[in-house]
């Protein structure tokens, strides 16, 4: 019974005896005398985890959820002043006139073939405020290298296209057309079913249905609530997570969360936001849409600073301590 628990204990019994010029059972399998498993780490193997650990905490960055700040509105004044420099600095107006005049030719062109698109007039406007982010990725580059020093140039801002995490960008992009495109379909929707089959054919019709009838009042109250909703849950998922993907090599469902993360954290900062982007693009929308060839560019440039005034800096974000599998074997070997 001795014999058997001295066994047990320390791996090796009295009848066990060592064959001439080999190494002991217990030393191969890293088993000490006092029956501990590695007890004598090799160098290999103490230097197999510390590598492994190193690995484990580079992905742990890549993966951790940024760390978001409480804003407030001196943080919004801030960001919307550097917007405005950044506009100044290198003015992108005429890209986006050339940009909004097709849409504007579009809207007439449809209207001339006699479509009946006036009661789309609004929703469409409004779906600025649902794909802007994704229309904006060049604006937030140039902030971006602006910040840094870096050359600044339109050609140069177009290498966002080649950023890492441009697969996440335009899989994110493609969900806010999507959105858009139900929030018209939606908008048609209410349209058909408070005015009927009395669609208007022109602005004074259409504004003489909307204010002068129980239909239009009812149409104009749901469709606003409706667009709000639209907006909030477009500007929850992306007013962080479009220059965080270009600032940051993460993944689309960790830019999300970030995103998602800093409305909850600041909630009354993003409605002020929320309601500062649209106010500037219901403005900038007249007239014929010419004013949002400056107030897309600025709440681009501005949308930019926000979000490095949320989002804490990678490099102030102390980096996370790998999880050893077998601490024992780190402690063990000498720094």
């Amino acid at each position: 019974m001795v014999a058997q628990a001295h066994g047990v204990g320390t791996g090796f019994g009295p009848g066990m005896r060592q064959a001439a010029g080999t190494t002991p059972v217990g030393d191969r399998l890293g088993i000490g005398s006092n029956g501990w498993v590695g007890a004598r780490p090799s160098l290999r193997g103490a230097l197999g985890w510390r590598d492994h650990s190193a690995r484990l905490a580079a992905t742990a960055t890549d993966k951790a959820v940024p760390q978001v700040r409480t804003i407030g509105f001196a943080d919004l004044r801030a960001a919307v002043a550097a917007g405005v420099d950044d506009f100044l600095a290198m003015p992108s107006h005429v890209i986006f006139i050339a940009a909004i005049y097709p849409i504007v030719g579009l809207i007439l062109a449809r209207l001339v073939a006699g479509y009946q698109v006036w009661t789309l007039l609004f929703p469409l406007l409004a779906g600025f405020a649902l794909i802007g982010h994704f229309c904006v990725l060049a604006l937030y580059e140039i902030s971006r290298r602006r910040e840094r020093n870096m050359a600044v140039s339109w050609r140069r801002s177009l290498t966002v296209l080649r950023s890492p995490a441009i697969g996440s960008i335009m899989a994110l992009g493609l969900e806010l057309i999507i959105v858009f495109l139900v929030w018209l379909e939606v908008a048609q929707g209410m349209a058909w079913l408070f005015l009927g089959d009395a669609q208007p054919e022109g602005p004074d019709q259409l504004l003489a249905a909307i204010f002068g009838t129980p239909g239009g009042w009812a149409l104009l109250v749901l469709g606003t609530l409706v667009g709000f909703l639209f907006a909030a849950f477009v500007l929850t998922v992306s007013v962080i997570a479009f220059p965080l993907m270009i600032d940051r090599n993460v993944e689309l469902g960790t830019a999300v969360r970030t995103s998602v993360a800093a409305v909850r954290a600041n909630p009354v900062p993003m409605a002020a936001w929320g309601l500062f982007v649209a106010v500037v693009l219901a403005v900038g929308s007249l007239p014929f849409l010419i004013g949002l060839a400056v107030a897309l560019p600025v709440l681009g440039h501005s949308t930019w600073h926000l979000y490095r005034r949320v989002v804490v800096p990678a490099e102030q974000v102390p980096a996370p301590q790998p999880e050893v599998a077998h601490p024992h074997l780190a402690e063990s070997w000498p720094g």
